[in-house]
């Protein structure tokens, strides 16, 4: 009866999850909002244009993680999807996750669970970018969503982007396997503008496969990276190579926060955002002493290269990212009884997950440009 009880909140949670990226996937490449009046059912199902690619990454790499803990014999759940109510620039869901029924003993054994998730959603994700990058619609495509354009031809990015008002627009970043799929796989004359990959639901959906792939894979804690990390270099250097890139995380996401351009609000700004730094560094267990000069350091390192270089900024969803970790996943990776050395093939798929987030790894993810 439980496990019955659990089958049916997980399949209810995965129905959720799609109904969820589908109605974002909707507004996101469509501009077709629940909110707005005049909204249809078929304006609900092109969201599945964007839904279900994305979904399938997620289901991929969470299935990758439950195949190989059901392989070595640790009790796993199915994943629980994480639905996420339909509020702007929502996209629909925070993830899934599976949730180990048992202590997993060896170093082998965390580190291919650890790994197969990133490398199993990868390839799906790869497959999704070619499959888009290969069928990308005419330029004129983009009429569609926005008729406004068409007045001003297919150069209507030197008119619409400037001076304008009441208006957000919306800049996805990139990392080094989207430039290479742009130089090497795309038709130039359909590559979509930066400010409109969106409105294109195979790219934006397998952007956001990649974003998560490198998220799961940042070398700290028991994130997958951090499983990686301590499987190829065991405890201590996992200790140093998480505590080192967690602070360099925090150092960049923290980039123009607190600045001079805040003014008379810098006597309240300061001690706050040194407070919300201490409270971040908490995961990495140290000495109350130590983490509040890491803490002053932090801000101090900050605050002057944003004087010296204002337009070095930051990318403040980083910075939330980092509390979360810091504050209640932690930093550091805790022991497995069995600590065996791995053998050369995990150490080499090992150094593939690390080139894997690499090349996924997106410094700004999205910017929100305007009001």
């Amino acid at each position: 009866m439980r496990f019955n009880k659990r089958v049916i909140l997980q399949l209810f949670l995965f129905m959720a999850t799609l109904v969820t990226t589908t109605i974002a996937g909707a507004e996101w490449t469509y501009g077709k909002s629940i909110w707005i009046s005049g909204y249809t059912f078929d304006d609900f199902l092109s969201g599945l244009h964007f839904s279900i690619p994305f979904l399938l990454v997620l289901t991929t790499h969470e299935f990758g993680h439950y195949f190989t803990a059901k392989y070595h014999q640790v009790k796993s759940t199915l994943p629980y999807y994480i639905p996420l109510p339909p509020f702007p620039f929502s996209i629909g869901t925070m993830g899934a996750v599976i949730r180990l029924q048992q202590r997993v003993i060896s170093k082998t054994q965390n580190f291919d669970i650890g790994i197969s998730g990133p490398i199993a959603g990868f390839v799906v994700a790869i497959a999704l970018l070619v499959y888009g990058f290969t069928h990308l619609p005419e330029p004129e495509y983009i009429f569609q969503i926005h008729p406004e354009y068409e007045q001003y031809g297919l150069n209507y990015a030197e008119h619409v982007y400037a001076d304008q008002e009441n208006v957000i627009d919306i800049v996805i970043g990139q990392n080094l396997l989207f430039i290479f799929f742009e130089n090497f796989l795309a038709d130039p004359e359909r590559m979509p503008n930066p400010h409109e990959l969106i409105h294109y639901p195979f790219l934006f959906s397998g952007f956001l496969a990649l974003f998560f792939t490198s998220l799961n894979l940042l070398p700290i804690g028991q994130l997958d990276g951090g499983h990686v990390v301590y499987g190829l270099f065991g405890s201590r250097g996992h200790k140093t190579i998480a505590s080192i890139f967690f602070i360099l995380l925090v150092f960049y996401a923290g980039l123009g926060t607190v600045t001079l351009a805040l003014g008379d609000d810098l006597l309240w700004a300061i001690p706050l955002y040194i407070v919300f730094l201490y409270i971040t560094l908490s995961g990495m267990k140290l000495r109350s002493m130590d983490r509040m000069m890491y803490a002053v350091f932090i801000f101090a390192a900050q605050f002057l290269l944003s004087w010296l270089l204002p337009e070095v900024k930051g990318f403040s969803g980083w910075l939330l990212f980092a509390f979360v970790v810091g504050r209640f996943l932690g930093v550091r990776h805790p022991g497995t009884l069995i600590e065996e050395p791995l053998d050369q093939k995990r150490k080499i798929l090992g150094w593939i997950a690390l080139i894997i987030f690499l090349i996924c790894f997106t410094p700004m993810p999205i910017q929100f440009i305007g009001e």
